[in-house]
């Protein structure tokens, strides 16, 4: 009979399928381990598993939890020129160690109803490497509680951006966040004051675009939620300030940080392939908000994956749309970061796999029974440079050309390997989730 080998964790039900051995991430630590996953793709038990079922043993790679995204747009439905759909998006998910990601709904047309929900839903099945949970946009023009009966969560935007050109009613934020506290579900925050922007600056580069959109506004913005009803499960979306950290942690609300804000500049590059909502900051900013990222001070980093084509990127600044794509480098750049002793593995897993499942409530993000065999497996010898000519998402280039990343080499979704040697060998049997768990701290997933 197989035995757990974490003290206070039971085995899982469900036979032993197959054994996964090697070195995994368990209580804070690498320990060698055989993981005993079950014949419906979840962890039966963790340990010296006593059992004639198959092996397969990494050697001397890392056996780790996969990645929970839980800020991406995959562009669908959108125009004729969107830069990515579910489908590729999905496998560059995949091929990044991502394994579920939350998929915005800033789309054309909007996911404002419950029909536009159910056929984005509808895209889902047949076609996605990954699953995904659906954001519905929240507004009191909306039909919130009929969205909530399907959608895994809501998302407000507070100013305008990408698909989204009407500024929202300040005056009923308020009003806004009472009523989605009642439908108990996970609500992302675009946090910027547009009545802080300089709307009078013609912005040219990264640089000016800071200016026009300055920390100010994500600050303004940030203090209209640091007093949310008790019952909201609220989430600040890409904070981009030690100050905005400092507020948010000590108010108890959760947030993120992406990998963009977190290594990039105002002056990491001169054109519109560095313009983002909210912008780039300045060096000393963005080193400061790094720091606290590797103290453990940032609850959770998700991409924003944001992807435009080059042609759209290649327009004037004033005239190029902003975001960047980051779902399948946002695990590999920081697994370099952990590599290069930049960054603690603990601090990386809590905040890209554990902290952001148990916000989506899913049983993911840890190698323990009870949880989806989801799994990477990551060799980190094997590193290399990016490039854009061996990425998968559709659109084409990265901000981060030429920057070190360790991509996992095999990745595990229920079990089944779906990427193997780097390279995706899956079959689309992701679908769409919602939260099936309230998380142990609602407020902030620390």
């Amino acid at each position: 009979m197989p035995r757990a080998g974490v003290e206070g964790e039971q085995p899982a039900d469900g036979d032993i399928a197959w054994i996964l051995a090697g070195r995994a991430w368990i209580r804070d630590r690498l320990e060698p381990v055989e993981i005993a996953i079950d014949n419906r793709g979840w962890i039966h038990s963790v340990g010296k598993v006593r059992t004639g079922a198959p092996h397969h043993d990494v050697g001397d790679a890392v056996i780790l939890p996969a990645a929970t995204d839980l800020h991406v747009h995959f562009r669908e439905p959108g125009g004729l020129d969107a830069a990515e759909n579910i489908a590729t998006g999905s496998v560059a998910a995949a091929l990044g160690g991502v394994t579920l990601a939350g998929d915005m709904p800033n789309n054309l047309p909007p996911i404002a109803d419950p029909e536009a929900l159910a056929d984005k839903a509808r895209r889902v099945g047949g076609r996605s490497a990954v699953d995904l949970l659906l954001y519905a946009s929240a507004s009191l023009d909306h039909p919130l509680e009929r969205l909530a009966s399907r959608a895994g969560g809501f998302k407000i935007y507070l100013s305008p951006t990408t698909g989204i050109d009407a500024v929202p009613n300040v005056a009923g934020t308020a009003e806004l966040l009472q009523r989605l506290s009642d439908l108990d579900l996970p609500v992302s925050v675009h946090a910027e004051d547009p009545a802080a922007f300089a709307h009078g600056l013609d912005a040219q580069n990264p640089a000016d675009w800071n200016r026009r959109r300055p920390p100010e506004a994500e600050l303004r913005a940030i203090d209209r939620l640091l007093s949310p009803p008790p019952r909201l499960r609220l989430h600040v979306a890409h904070v981009t300030t030690q100050e905005s950290v400092r507020r948010l942690h000590l108010a108890g609300v959760s947030f993120e940080a992406t990998p963009h804000h977190l290594l990039l500049s105002d002056r990491s590059g001169p054109d519109a392939r560095f313009k983002v909502n909210p912008p780039l900051r300045p060096e000393e900013e963005r080193r400061e908000l790094w720091a606290a990222f590797v103290r453990g001070e940032i609850p959770c980093l998700a991409s924003d994956h944001a992807p435009h084509s080059a042609d759209a990127k290649g327009l004037p600044f004033d005239r190029a749309p902003s975001g960047v794509p980051g779902v399948e480098t946002m695990l590999p750049l920081l697994l370099a970061r952990v590599r290069a002793r930049e960054l603690g593995l603990g601090t990386l897993l809590a905040a890209a796999c554990d902290r952001p499942a148990r916000w989506l409530g899913q049983p993911l993000g840890r190698i323990a029974p009870g949880h989806r065999a989801n799994l990477v497996v990551v060799d980190f010898r094997n590193h290399r440079p990016l490039s854009s000519r061996t990425l998968r998402t559709a659109c084409g280039w990265t901000p981060f050309e030429g920057w070190e990343a360790v991509f996992p080499r095999e990745h595990y979704r229920d079990g089944r390997r779906i990427v193997e040697d780097g390279e995706y060998v899956g079959t689309p049997g992701g679908g769409v989730v919602r939260p099936e768990y309230v998380p142990v701290a609602k407020r902030s997933p620390r």
